[in-house]
């Protein structure tokens, strides 16, 4: 029998799960694990778990302890995406500069 990879993740990752072909299953801020976990957790052919380290971290205690024990499915944390803002065009062009030139100019 071959197991299949599944992900638990924030609604937001899922396209990007279903365009690598592996399927994920969407758990909003306000929904407990408990429910998704146990659609998981009796299928013989899911073999791993992959859980966004988000919703890994807000899990109880006993929970997060329950699953790290589980060896079957493997249940693995991984790093959700760092959402941050991108410098303005004028700060890439001024950094841009600063590395070919040498030093940091001002525009402007």
């Amino acid at each position: 029998m071959t197991s299949t990879v599944r992900v638990v993740c924030r609604p937001a990752l899922v396209p990007g799960f279903a365009l690598a072909g592996v399927q994920a299953d969407a758990l909003e801020a306000d929904e407990p694990l408990e429910a998704a976990w146990a659609g998981l957790a009796g299928r013989p052919e899911i073999g791993v778990v992959l859980l966004q380290d988000e919703i890994y971290d807000a899990l109880p205690e006993e929970l997060r302890g329950r699953l790290d024990r589980s060896a079957h499915p493997v249940v693995v944390p991984f790093p959700g995406p760092v959402w941050q803002a991108l410098p303005s065009a004028e700060e890439r062009v001024i950094e841009l500069l600063r590395r070919a030139i040498g030093y940091r100019v001002k525009l402007g």
